[in-house]
């Protein structure tokens, strides 16, 4: 009789102990599945925070290399096409030298992901210009850029420097929406 007790107890107590593995085991395949997806987010985001650093790191040496830019730009304004014209050979192989490093700087700067701001459609855009002055639109619609007092940079799709601009102004004297009027 005690084996018949024992025999339908081991009965009774093997589906249990089946389900109660199964449970386990289904448990432990869960941990297994989240801390393999934990560990591929991981190795995601440190591959995207590795592009990061790489393509953005230079980002402070970009902007004091811009400034070099600017400065052969101002350079190459300050002896207008007439006046270049009329040089001797000396003084436009001077002006030809500094054209050539301007285009040189800002081609090295391009392989490095620097690139300018295109402010040929004409419209501002409050993310990537910064309005200096509001000026008579020239024909142009309000709001619209008129002029471009010193180019703007990205570096990949962040803004490395905003284009200064300056902006039609509506005919009535109302600043239009986006634009900073305070200089």
């Amino acid at each position: 009789m005690v084996d018949e007790n024992e025999q339908e107890a081991a009965e009774t107590a093997a589906p249990q102990q089946q389900n109660d593995a199964e449970a386990q085991l289904a448990e432990m395949r869960d941990r297994m599945l989240r801390a393999l997806a934990d560990a591929e987010n991981t190795r995601r985001r440190a591959e995207r925070e590795r592009q990061e650093v790489s393509q953005y790191s230079i980002a402070r040496f970009a902007r004091d290399m811009l400034q070099i830019a600017d400065n052969f730009g101002r350079a190459l304004a300050a002896c207008p096409p007439e006046l270049r014209d009329a040089a001797d050979p000396q003084v436009k192989a001077v002006i030809d030298g500094v054209e050539a490093t301007e285009r040189q700087l800002l081609g090295t700067l391009e392989q490095y992901g620097v690139k300018m701001i295109d402010t040929a459609d004409g419209k501002f855009d409050p993310n990537r210009h910064q309005a200096i002055a509001e000026v008579p639109g020239e024909g142009k619609p309000p709001g619209s850029i008129v002029n471009v007092v010193q180019t703007g940079f990205m570096i990949g799709e962040r803004l490395l420097r905003p284009a200064m601009v300056t902006v039609a102004r509506k005919e009535n004297g109302t600043v239009p929406s986006g634009i900073d009027t305070k200089v």
